[in-house]
């Protein structure tokens, strides 16, 4: 099983999730280049956003490895979450660079999920943040961020 995850400047990395979850998100941090104490997550190319955080606070039922959140063979953007202060919203934002222009859909869902205003016409549904053992339904959506990895290469 491997996932794609994308980030920097139009990267991907090929991972393996069927690791622990803190050497998994370890890794994607490194990877990303984004600090140990940082908060990541990724988002997949159906919207959802997939917490790894959660999973590491040590509830009993949290997952101990990436493969029982993550689909495999999934496309993923690496995001950073960042927890305001003095009670403004959490942001979300991607670390792949240009998110906007690889995939529209996707940096919506993020200023969604931030809390930010629409900048274009969309009327989707918003999916939200994907926790836990949820079941991953296939997408409804159009899987462009397959494509657009298919562009990279």
């Amino acid at each position: 099983m491997f996932i794609t995850v994308m980030f920097g400047a139009g990267r991907w990395e090929l991972v393996n999730p069927w690791c622990n979850l803190v050497t998994l998100t370890a890794h994607l941090k490194q990877m990303g280049q984004v600090p140990q104490d940082a908060t990541i997550a990724l988002l997949a190319e159906d919207g959802h956003l997939v917490s790894l955080e959660e999973g590491l606070e040590g509830a009993s039922q949290a997952p101990s490895t990436g493969s029982s959140l993550l689909q495999e063979r999934g496309t993923y953007v690496l995001v950073q979450i960042i927890n305001e202060d003095g009670g403004a919203p959490t942001r979300y934002v991607s670390l792949l660079e240009n998110l906007d222009d690889w995939c529209p859909e996707l940096a919506e869902e993020l200023r969604w999920l931030s809390g930010l205003p629409r900048t274009g016409n969309s009327r989707r549904r918003h999916p939200g943040t994907r926790r836990g053992h949820q079941e991953q339904g296939p997408s409804s959506r159009p899987q462009r961020l397959g494509s657009l990895l298919s562009r990279t290469r």
